[in-house]
């Protein structure tokens, strides 16, 4: 779920909703490592907002190797950390979390409900979470993945060292799209000012760190069900990890 800045509430005009920009804090999923194990995290920046109790609504957990073979793969949890078993090592890795539906309340909470069922609802969201992550020197190409319905893309090679720039297509549904905002660093960064995609879906960045990359893009729809919310909210993240140097 998205939280909302700027104008605190939904304004109608000539009977349309104008809704609230996207949050530059869009809460999400993302892969990282814990105690050595490959984790789905849920939440923004350092907010880590157990992903546990959304185990359930976990789906498309898919692995491929570094010849984009499939590998078998499946959730565990693991105390507060869900944690993904994987039969071989894996090169690329994904999930989506169908977050269903939240609407704003008047004193500026969130309820998982539709507006309908909500009396003086601000507005609401359905919103969906994606997330790609490339592990050890990842695959030649990242190629589109179905269940990816947003997706953000790496346009060559992943380089060694922060700093270097990295070019990343936004794709939605298979094709590049404008108007997805990204962030560089969901995780150290998440306030960032984000930059907006052209119609060629592309964007460059410095690559931000010597370590875990989370890269997210956001991207909203029109509701085909206005009377129960008013807007689609699809996140993506990318998530990599650049080596440091060896111990001495």
């Amino acid at each position: 779920m998205a939280r909302i800045h700027a104008i605190g509430s939904a304004l109608v005009l000539g009977g349309a909703v104008l809704l609230p920009s996207v949050a530059a804090d869009a809460h999400g999923i993302w892969f990282a490592q814990r105690a050595k194990q490959l984790a789905i995290i849920y939440g923004v920046g350092a907010d880590d907002l157990e992903a546990v109790k959304r185990q359930p609504m976990l789906e498309s957990i898919q692995a491929w190797d570094a010849a984009l073979r499939p590998v078998a793969a499946r959730l565990r949890t693991d105390g507060p950390v869900v944690v993904v078993d994987i039969d071989a090592k894996p090169a690329l890795v994904s999930a989506v979390l169908p977050n269903g539906t939240w609407t704003k309340l008047p004193d500026g909470e969130f309820v998982k409900k539709g507006k309908d069922e909500v009396p003086g609802a601000k507005f609401a969201e359905t919103t969906i979470k994606y997330a790609v992550t490339l592990q050890g020197a990842g695959v030649p190409r990242v190629p589109l993945i179905p269940a990816q319905l947003l997706q953000i893309v790496p346009v060559g090679a992943i380089p060694a060292k922060l700093g270097q720039p990295l070019t990343y297509r936004i794709t939605f549904r298979g094709k590049p799209v404008a108007g997805a905002e990204v962030v560089n660093d969901m995780v150290n960064d998440p306030d960032a000012t984000p930059r907006v995609t052209r119609t060629d879906g592309l964007v460059t960045l410095p690559v931000r760190n010597q370590g875990l990359n989370v890269i997210r893009a956001v991207l909203t729809r029109p509701s085909d069900r206005p009377a129960q919310f008013d807007r689609y909210e699809h996140t993506a993240t990318l998530a990599f990890t650049l080596p440091h140097a060896p111990e001495e």
